[in-house]
C-alpha cells in the first residue's frame, strides 16, 4: 500500500506588464464550469474548496453567481492554478468584480484591458453574459474605441475572431461584470465523483494511463491499481501516476502494485497481459471495470470476450475511451507523455497490425473449410 502526496502545479501565464492602480481592489477566481457541468454546480464547489485545503490555499468564500463559480482567495494565482487541475472546468480565470452597468464595464475593460497590451498588439474585447438596458455588442464597440484613443502610444489596433493576439474578456451576470486579467482553459469533463459508484482501474502503460484519465474525467471514483511485469517499468509509470493523482480529490490516494511474471516481448504476449489484468481486476469487490480498450486499437472480438468476462462475473464494464479518436494523443499530452507519444502511436499501430493479419488467417481458414465441404 502507497500513498502519494500531491504535486504543486502552476498555470503558465504569458509574461505581461500590468500596473495595479489600486492595490486594494479585490481579484477573484472564476470558474466557467463545462456544459455538461451546470447541473452539478454543487458538486464542483465541494471539489473546489476540498482541492483548496489540500493545497493548502487559504479563501474566504466559494459561492455562485448566476452559471459560475466565484472564489474569493487569499492568492488567486495559486487557487486558480489548484483549482484547474480539476474536471468540471471549461475555463478558469482572475478577474475584477464590479456591478453589472454599462458606463463601469466599458471604463474596467479600457483600464484593466488597456494595462494588460504590449506595443504593437492586436486585440479583441468580446463579451458575454446576461446585459441589462443594453446590447454586449455595444459594450465591446465602446471599450475598443476607448482602448485605440487612450493606447494610441503603444500601437494597438483591434483584431477579428480568428486572428489576435490579446483577448480581453468579460463575462455578465446577472448583477455583476468579471473583468478578466488571465485565463485559462480547463480540463473539461465533469466533477470527481459525479457518479456515485466506485470504479477501479488498472494502469500499465501509456494507452492504460490515458483510460484512466478519462475515468476520472468522466466523474467516477475510482481506484488505481498499477500493473507491471519487470521493475525497470515502475520508474515511467510512476511518473505518468503522479499527473492523474491529483485529479483524485483527497488526501492520500491508496495505490496498490501487482507484479505479473509475463514476458514483455510481442504483441501476443501483450494482449495476455491486458487479459490477465482484466482477470486480477475482478477479483476485486467494485461492481464498475473501467477497460483500457479502444475500438480504434484493439479488434471488436477482443473487447467482446473482455465484455464477456465482466459481465460473467455480474459487473459492470465501462469503456472510457469508446469514441475517443486523436484526442487520445492530446490527453497523453495532459498527463506528461509527450516523450511516450511515439511509442503510444507504434503500440496502436502493431495491435492493429497484429489484429488484420489474425482477421486475414480468420477468413483464409474459412474459405479452406469451406472448399472442402463443397468437394466432399
Amino acid at each position: 500500500m502507497f500513498y502519494i502526496d500531491y504535486p504543486e502545479f502552476i498555470l503558465n501565464y504569458k509574461l505581461v506588464e500590468f500596473k495595479i492602480e489600486n492595490m486594494n481592489e479585490i481579484s477573484y477566481v472564476v470558474v466557467f464550469p463545462t456544459i455538461f457541468s451546470k447541473n452539478k454546480i454543487p458538486n464542483l464547489i465541494s471539489n473546489i474548496k476540498k482541492i483548496l485545503k489540500i493545497k493548502n490555499q487559504q479563501f474566504k468564500s466559494v459561492k455562485r453567481d448566476g452559471d459560475v463559480i466565484l472564489v474569493d482567495a487569499n492568492d488567486p494565482v495559486f487557487a486558480s492554478s489548484a483549482i484547474n487541475l480539476l474536471f468540471g472546468i471549461e475555463k478558469i480565470a482572475i478577474a475584477r468584480q464590479i456591478k453589472n452597468n454599462f458606463q463601469n464595464i466599458v471604463s474596467e475593460i479600457t483600464s484593466i484591458g488597456g494595462n494588460l497590451l504590449l506595443r504593437g498588439e492586436k486585440f479583441l474585447v468580446k463579451v458575454e453574459g446576461i446585459s441589462k438596458g443594453f446590447v454586449t455588442k455595444d459594450v465591446e464597440i465602446a471599450a475598443t474605441s476607448n482602448i485605440i484613443e487612450k493606447k494610441a502610444n503603444l500601437g494597438v489596433y483591434p483584431g477579428t475572431d480568428e486572428n489576435f493576439d490579446k483577448l480581453l474578456y468579460t463575462y455578465l451576470t446577472k448583477n455583476n461584470a468579471y473583468i478578466c486579467i488571465f485565463s485559462d482553459i480547463g480540463k473539461g469533463g465533469i466533477p470527481y465523483q459525479s457518479q456515485s459508484e466506485k470504479t477501479i482501474c488498472a494502469v500499465y502503460d501509456e494507452l492504460s494511463a490515458v483510460s484512466c484519465y478519462e475515468t476520472i474525467k468522466q466523474g467516477y471514483d475510482t481506484k488505481i491499481v498499477v500493473c507491471y511485469r519487470q521493475k525497470s517499468e515502475l520508474m515511467s509509470l510512476a511518473k505518468t501516476i503522479n499527473q492523474i493523482i491529483p485529479r483524485l480529490v483527497q488526501d492520500k490516494i491508496e495505490l496498490e502494485f501487482l507484479q505479473l511474471k509475463i514476458s514483455p516481448n510481442g504483441i501476443k504476449n501483450y494482449l495476455i497481459y491486458v487479459n490477465s489484468i482484466l482477470e486480477v481486476l475482478l477479483h476485486y469487490p467494485n461492481n464498475r471495470i473501467s477497460l483500457a480498450l479502444s475500438p480504434l486499437v484493439f479488434s471488436s472480438d477482443f473487447i467482446d470476450n473482455s465484455l464477456k468476462l465482466v459481465f460473467a462475473k455480474k459487473k459492470i464494464p465501462i469503456i472510457p475511451l469508446t469514441g475517443v479518436d486523436t484526442v487520445l494523443f492530446d490527453e497523453a499530452k495532459e498527463i506528461g507523455l509527450e516523450r511516450n507519444m511515439k511509442k503510444l502511436e507504434r503500440q496502436s499501430q502493431l495491435l492493429q497490425m497484429k489484429f488484420l493479419l489474425f482477421q486475414k488467417k480468420k477468413l483464409n481458414l474459412l474459405l479452406k473449410q469451406r472448399k472442402r465441404s463443397q468437394l466432399r
